[in-house]
C-alpha cells in the first residue's frame, strides 16, 4: 500500500483511483485476487510505475553483495 500512497502524493493517480485501487487489494485475499483488477485501475497503476521506474527496478540483477546484509 506504500507504492499505492506515494503514487497519489505524486499525482500519479487521482484520489478516486487510489481509493478504488486501495479497497481492490484490502478485500483481495491473494495475489491472484489483486491480478483481477478491472483494467482501467491496471493502467493506471502499470503508468504511475513506469513514471516511478518501478518496472526497471524489479528487472534489475541484484547486487552482489546483496546477500552480505547483516
Amino acid at each position: 500500500m506504500k507504492t499505492i500512497d506515494e503514487m497519489l502524493n505524486l499525482d500519479l493517480l487521482t484520489p478516486q483511483q487510489h481509493g478504488e485501487i486501495s479497497a481492490w487489494i484490502a478485500r483481495s485475499a491473494s495475489p491472484d485476487e489483486i491480478l483481477q483488477m478491472p483494467r482501467p485501475l491496471w493502467h493506471a497503476v502499470e503508468r504511475a510505475s513506469q513514471v516511478m521506474g518501478i518496472d526497471v527496478d524489479l528487472l534489475r540483477p541484484p547486487a552482489l553483495d546483496a546477500g552480505g546484509v547483516g
